[in-house]
């Protein structure tokens, strides 16, 4: 057939899901280098600032009762307070640590060949047809580890499906939609439970003073929730995600796929040792936290409170756990022939953690001055008067509510950071109309969860992006968001109607959670 009968040849259509994740692709590439821009997210915090400075918005803060001013951020002290704190607020910045710290442990297990090796024998232990579901299964049990599953579980989602023989991308989008849009999803109880039962109890108190919200109100509802993840993400990602990414050939540079094949003897050998280490350092952490005046325990004798030195632990305690048996297995491998080796382990790997360092420097400059100028916290509050305004029913309020949610948390990351806002104003709003707090809270870690994927703002986010460069490298923004976005949409459909269904079934939310409120 001719060049010319080629170029003739109709082109297949286009769906238009297709079309639309293509517009978002195209829009969201045009978008600078994540670090250029929270860089010029700094630039326009700071003229609106000084604008919306000299603005009176009439609105209270709910927690400190005072009013909200918009602070002017281009005033000679304040400008002189930024130049003096600008080391300690990246120093400071939360998510570098983690990441560093976790993946100095997880370089030298990788490097070692340990992780490999427990991937080949995960390959040939999980079904091919229910990699996926199961990846995204671990994804959401990683939410029990604070944000370990950033820099464990959506990197080894990569290298799963690169392994074998699917789209690496296809693998870091599952993992990523299962530790981020399913935040709200788990089997077990973590420190979220108990922080934002917290808030919710305190917001409650402003209506009813006696009452009490028990931390584990939500823990059949997010239980239950993670089966629906797991389906939604499954279907999404097996479905649109890798038909989408057919088109997207991963670069001949890219990091090799690792034969998760056959595995030789001694690899075999050096994985029991290793193993047998990991195992060891666990049943001595078991051991450490089982007596009730343990000094890993909250004073309270809690193990999951926020509070608990276990808890302000999870990442030391990553990189060793990671580290010994990555040492124990590169030296019964032969992969590690001295101390040397596993120096250099971590900075080879610290070396590939550059472009996050660059980005983390402007993130959290950004992040300090929009706190700062309470810019967020007067969209917050303007949204939760709208709802309030709208007098829906009570489903529909609580449908508003997921949305305002989504959209505040496009805004504002932390979960806490925006309950404690919005949660003041919510949820005595709606105990006003029937609706019990500990309904308001489900709803609002609905909405929390379903947008984390798509907002550039998440802390996390410019790292995914890091990961899906390893192995196109192109990949930006609106690429990682088109990828993201069927996610998202699937999960705030489906979560929302799986709430209204599961309220008007009457299935228990959790411990002492009722439905309904009487004044």
């Amino acid at each position: 057939m001719s060049n010319q009968a080629i170029d003739k040849a109709p082109k297949p259509s286009q769906s238009g899901m297709d079309r639309f994740l293509n517009f978002i692709e195209r829009a969201g590439n045009k978008i600078p280098d994540p670090a250029l821009l929270f860089f010029w997210g700094l630039l326009i915090v700071w003229g609106l600032s000084a604008l919306l400075s000299q603005v009176s918005f009439d609105l209270v803060h709910p927690v400190t009762q005072q009013e909200v001013v918009v602070k002017n951020l281009l005033t000679g002290d304040a400008l002189a307070s930024f130049l003096a704190n600008m080391v300690t607020t990246f120093t400071g910045f939360a998510p570098l640590g983690i990441v560093l710290v976790a993946m100095l442990g997880v370089g030298v297990a990788d490097s070692s060949g340990f992780i490999q090796t427990g991937l080949k024998k995960m390959l040939n232990f999980t079904p091919a047809k229910l990699l996926t579901p199961m990846l995204i299964l671990v994804a959401i049990v990683s939410h029990t580890a604070a944000d370990a599953g950033y820099v464990l579980v959506i990197p080894l989602g990569g290298i799963i499906f690169h392994a074998a023989g699917r789209h690496p991308l296809a693998g870091i989008a599952a993992a990523f939609a299962g530790v981020s849009g399913g935040f709200s999803a788990n089997f077990i109880p973590s420190g979220i439970d108990p922080l934002l039962a917290g808030f919710t109890q305190t917001a409650a108190q402003v209506l009813d003073p006696e009452y009490i919200v028990n931390p584990l109100s939500n823990l059949m509802f997010t239980g239950l929730s993670s089966i629906l993840v797991v389906c939604i993400g499954w279907y999404v990602t097996e479905r649109i995600i890798e038909p989408r990414l057919k088109s997207t050939p991963v670069d001949e540079d890219a990091e090799t796929a690792p034969d998760l094949g056959s595995f030789t003897e001694i690899e075999s050998r050096a994985f029991k040792w290793a193993g047998w280490a990991m195992m060891a350092g666990i049943a001595l952490l078991v051991f450490a936290i089982y007596p009730e005046d343990s000094p890993l325990r909250s004073p309270e004798g809690e193990i999951t409170a926020f509070t608990a030195p276990l808890m302000k632990s999870i990442v030391p305690l990553i990189f060793i756990l990671f580290i010994i048996p990555g040492i124990v297995y590169g030296r019964v491998s032969g992969t590690f022939k001295s101390s040397n080796d596993v120096i250099k382990a971590m900075s080879d790997t610290m070396g590939t953690m550059g472009a996050y360092m660059v980005m983390s420097f402007f993130c959290a400059q950004f992040l300090v001055a929009f706190s700062q100028s309470n810019i967020g916290t007067l969209l917050a509050l303007y949204g939760a008067d709208f709802l309030k305004a709208m007098n829906l029913p009570g489903q529909m309020t609580i449908v508003g509510m997921i949305l305002l949610t989504a959209s505040v948390n496009l805004l504002i990351g932390s979960a806490s950071a925006k309950w404690a806002l919005i949660g003041p104003i919510l949820v005595p709003m709606l105990m006003g109309v029937g609706i019990s707090p500990e309904l308001s809270q489900a709803a609002y870690r609905v909405g929390d969860s379903v947008s984390n994927i798509i907002s550039p703002l998440m802390v996390f986010f410019p790292l995914v992006v890091v990961y899906c460069q390893r192995y196109v490298k192109t990949t930006g923004i609106g690429t990682l968001a088109s990828l993201m976005m069927p996610f998202s949409i699937a999960m705030l459909i489906g979560w929302t109607i799986f709430l209204l269904a599961y309220w008007a079934l009457g299935i228990p939310l959790g411990i002492q959670a009722p439905y309904t409120y009487t004044m």
